[in-house]
C-alpha cells in the first residue's frame, strides 16, 4: 500500500508533506471508474482524502487530502483530471491523472458546503452544487475561476448532467423537489416539486430525457406502529424527472411490508440501462432492479409499498446484503459488476449482481477497531434500529442536522403538532434538549428517541453511550457569509449591537458560546393544546443553514421571522426596530 500523503494547498497550487497523524478511518463516500477500468478513485470522508486504486492488484497507487469533509467525485471523459468537492473546506479540488499517478492540480474556493459535481463532456466546465447559498457554481477548469452562479432553489446536494451537456438536474432538497437548468442560458427553467426529501445520487438517462434517483418522503402522519407500518410516516422511493419540459414526476415504492428499505442514496443505470442499482444505505444493501416495465407512476402513485408483481418477481428485484453503509455506486462496462463505496466498512465492495453476491472487496485502510463515536455512528444511520427498518436517525437529522418538513414525534407529549426536527450539531452542549426542554438528560433523550420515535428496541448502555459520542463530533462547517479569516462583515458588526441592544434583546435568551440560555421562555408563539409550557431557545450557530423557523416551521426565512411571529418588538415591546436595524440584524444572524 502506498504512503498516504497530506497536501497543502496555496491558492492554486500545492505542495506535498509527508504525513504525522495517525491511521484514521476513510469512510469512502464516492467511487469512480477510469474509462479503461484499470482504475478507480474514492473520496474518503473522514480521512479528507482521495485514492487512486488499481483494480487488478488492488494496490493503493496514491491518497491525497483534498479538504474536510469531502463528498463527491467527477471525473472527464478521458479519465485524466479528477474533481472532490470538500464540504467543511468549501473548496473544489483538482486533481490530474497520468496513469497510476495522481497530482493535486489547485482547487478553488467556493464557500456555502459544496456536495455535488459533474463535468461537462469536454472537460471545460465543473457544476458544483453549493447546498447553503442555494447556487450553482460553474467553474471553468482551465483558469480555475468561478465564470457564473446559477439560482436552482434550497439545499441543492446533488446533480447530474444530460449527455449532451444541455440540461442540468439539480435535487433542491429545502425546496422538496428537483430543478432542470438551461446551461447556455445558465438559468432555472423549471422546478418540480413532490415532497422529497434526502434526494440521493441522479444519473440521466442515455437519451437525456430523464433523470433517475432516490429520496425519501414523509406523509405527514403521527409516529404510530400502524402508521409506520403502512408507509404513512417515512418511505422510500426511485423517481424519474423529465428534463425536456416540466411534468409530474414519476416514481416507484421500494418498502416492501414488513422489511422496509431505508435511506436510498446511490443511484447507477447499467451501460444498456437494461438493470439499475440503488444503495440502501441504512438497510446496508444494493437493491437491484431490471429496468424495462418497472411500474413508474405519475398521479395517483406510486402506493405505500413495493408494487405486489414486482417483490414477486425474483428476476426483476433483489436484494443483496453489503453490511456497513453503501453510499455511491457505479456499473462497471459489462453492466453485471457494481462499484459501492463503503462508509462504515472504509472499502470499495464489487458486487457480481448475476451471481448476487460480492466479488471483491478493497480495504482502503483505518482503524482495526472502532472508536466509541464511531460505533455510534453505525448506529446513527443503522434503519435496522426502527420498526421494521424504515428510518435511521439520519432519515430527520440529515448528516445530524435537519430536513425541510415539520414532523410529528412523540417528544412533546402529544400528537397533532408538528415541529421543525432540530439540528444536532452541538447538540451535547444546547441542553436542555427537544422543543419545550424537558429533558434534561442528554442519554435518556436518545434512548427515548430511539424507542419511541423510531419505535424500535431498547437499546443497550453502551449502544446510547456510543451514539451520545458520536453526537459530540458533529459541527458546522465554517460560516461561508464571512470572511475567509473568520471576520465579520461592517453589517454584521452593526447587526451584533442590535442583537445585544436593549431594543431588540435577542440575547436575552440567545445567549453564551452557542446563542441559547438552557432555559425555558414563553414568546407567544405557543401552540394551543401543548402539552408543556414555552420552548427552549435553539442555538442559532450557521442559523442561516435553514429552511424553516421556529418550533412549527411557520416561517420560511430570516426575513420573514423577524418581521413576523419573531419580530423583536411583538417578543419584547421596546419599539420597531428600523428598516437599517433590521438589516444589520439579518446581516449578523447570517454571520454567526
Amino acid at each position: 500500500m502506498a504512503a498516504v500523503v497530506a497536501v497543502t494547498f496555496s491558492g492554486r497550487r500545492a505542495s506535498s508533506v509527508e504525513p504525522t497523524a495517525p491511521v484514521t478511518d476513510r469512510s469512502p463516500v464516492d467511487v469512480v471508474l477510469t474509462p479503461d477500468e484499470q482504475y478507480f478513485v474514492t473520496a474518503n470522508q473522514t480521512s479528507g482524502t482521495v485514492s487512486l486504486v488499481h483494480c487488478e492488484s488492488g494496490d493503493i497507487k496514491a491518497e491525497l487530502a483534498c479538504g474536510r469533509k469531502p463528498t463527491a467525485l467527477a471525473m472527464s471523459s478521458d479519465g485524466r483530471r479528477v474533481l472532490v468537492t470538500a464540504s467543511h473546506s468549501g473548496e473544489l479540488f483538482v486533481f490530474d491523472r497520468d496513469g497510476s499517478k495522481l497530482n493535486a492540480a489547485g482547487s478553488v474556493y467556493l464557500g456555502f458546503e459544496p456536495h455535488g459535481v459533474a463535468i461537462s463532456a469536454n472537460g471545460s466546465t465543473a457544476y458544483v452544487a453549493l447546498s447553503t447559498s442555494h447556487r450553482i457554481a460553474v467553474v471553468d477548469l482551465k483558469t480555475l475561476e468561478v465564470s457564473a452562479h446559477i439560482e436552482v432553489g434550497q439545499w441543492p446536494r446533488y446533480l447530474a448532467l444530460s449527455p449532451d451537456g444541455s440540461r442540468l438536474a439539480v435535487g433542491v432538497n429545502g425546496d422538496l423537489g428537483v430543478t432542470v437548468v438551461d446551461t447556455a442560458s445558465r438559468k432555472a427553467l423549471y422546478t418540480e416539486e413532490f415532497a422529497a426529501i434526502n434526494m440521493g445520487h441522479m444519473q440521466v438517462s442515455r437519451d437525456g430525457k430523464h433523470v433517475y434517483f432516490p429520496w425519501m418522503v414523509y406523509r405527514h402522519n403521527p409516529i404510530t406502529r400502524n402508521n409506520i407500518q403502512l408507509g404513512w410516516v417515512l418511505a422510500s422511493r426511485i423517481a424519474r424527472v423529465k428534463l425536456d419540459g416540466k411534468a409530474r414526476r414519476e416514481a416507484i415504492s421500494l418498502d416492501p411490508r414488513g422489511e422496509a428499505i431505508s435511506d436510498p442514496h446511490g443511484m447507477a443505470l447499467s451501460p444498456d440501462e437494461t438493470w439499475m442499482a440503488c444503495s440502501s444505505s441504512g438497510t446496508h444493501e444494493l437493491l437491484v432492479y431490471k429496468m424495462p416495465g418497472l411500474p413508474f407512476q405519475d398521479y395517483g402513485g406510486p402506493g405505500d409499498h413495493i408494487d405486489a408483481d414486482l417483490l414477486k418477481d425474483k428476476a426483476r428485484f433483489y436484494r443483496i446484503p453489503l453490511g456497513g453503509r453503501p453510499m455511491a455506486v457505479r456499473f462497471a462496462k459489462d453492466g453485471r459488476h457494481v462499484y459501492v463505496a463503503n462508509h462504515l466498512n472504509n472499502s470499495v465492495q464489487v458486487v457480481d449482481i448475476r451471481d448476487r453476491k460480492i466479488a471483491r472487496t478493497y480495504d482502503l485502510g483505518g482503524s482495526k477497531e472502532p472508536s466509541l463515536a464511531r460505533r455510534g455512528e453505525a448506529i446513527f444511520y443503522d434503519a435496522k434500529r426502527s420498526l421494521d427498518q424504515w428510518y435511521s436517525c439520519h432519515s430527520c437529522h440529515y448528516e445530524g442536522h435537519t430536513n425541510a418538513v415539520t414532523m410529528d414525534t412523540r417528544n412533546d407529549g402529544r400528537f397533532g403538532n408538528f415541529k421543525s426536527v432540530l439540528s444536532l450539531r452541538h447538540g451535547d452542549r444546547t441542553g436542555p434538549w427537544f422543543w419545550h426542554g424537558w429533558q434534561k438528560d442528554l442519554n435518556a433523550g436518545l434512548k427515548k428517541s430511539m424507542t419511541e420515535s423510531m419505535l424500535g428496541p431498547e437499546p443497550k448502555t453502551e449502544d446510547v453511550e456510543a451514539l451520545a459520542a458520536f453526537i459530540k463530533t458533529l459541527e458546522p462547517p465554517p460560516n461561508s457569509n464571512r470572511h475567509r479569516d473568520g471576520a465579520m462583515s461592517d453589517a454584521a458588526r452593526r447587526g451584533e449591537q442590535v442583537f445585544r441592544g436593549d431594543k431588540a434583546a435577542c440575547s436575552r435568551c440567545h445567549s453564551g458560546p452557542y446563542f441559547t440560555d438552557g432555559k425555558i421562555h414563553d414568546v407567544a408563539t405557543g401552540d394551543r393544546g401543548d402539552a408543556y409550557d414555552g420552548y427552549n431557545p435553539p442555538s442559532l450557530r450557521n442559523v442561516y443553514d435553514r429552511v424553516r423557523f421556529l418550533h412549527d416551521g411557520r416561517a420560511r426565512s430570516l426575513e420573514e421571522l423577524l418581521k413576523g411571529p419573531h419580530d423583536p418588538n411583538k417578543v419584547v415591546g421596546n419599539g420597531a426596530l428600523t428598516p437599517a436595524e433590521l438589516s444589520d440584524l439579518l446581516a449578523y444572524l447570517k454571520e454567526i
